[in-house]
């Protein structure tokens, strides 16, 4: 398979990336599904250093960094070069409901996951249904 370079293609996303007034912090797509008595988010965030992900709990919103650093030597002539690179952000706000202080979160092929429970008073439990006791009634036999 044979790969075509577009100088005019390549200077279209140069300028683009450029003139871009953006340049904040890039959105990185997600996931969110209750399994249970948790939620997992699963956020993709492919080629991003473990270590410069952070993952912040401040009261009820969640708030996910990472930076994606491209390596670039002197000498490297792109040809095309489409990957974004810089800081990703994204912010949830929590609903009540959670355990804040039980979210957990691990870093596996380019997705991360952060595990958030369900607080115990949220969680749907049984209530037990007793009988009433009944008064019981004395039965007397009266000789006459």
């Amino acid at each position: 398979m044979a790969m075509y370079w577009d100088p005019f293609r390549e200077l279209d996303r140069l300028a683009t990336s450029m003139l871009d007034s953006r340049q904040g912090p890039r959105v990185m797509p997600i996931d969110l599904h209750r399994d249970g008595d948790h939620y997992v988010l699963n956020a993709d965030l492919p080629g991003v250093d473990p270590g410069s992900v952070d993952v912040d709990i401040d009261g009820q919103l969640l708030t996910i960094r990472a930076e994606r650093t491209l390596r670039s030597e002197e000498e490297t002539q792109w040809l095309v070069r489409e990957r974004p690179s810089g800081s990703f952000l994204r912010q949830l706000t929590l609903g009540d409901g959670l355990d804040t202080a039980g979210i957990s979160a691990h870093y596996e092929n380019g997705v991360l996951s952060v595990v958030i429970p369900v607080s115990e008073q949220a969680k749907p439990r049984k209530v037990a249904v007793q009988a009433a006791p009944r008064a019981e009634k004395e039965v007397t036999a009266s000789a006459s």
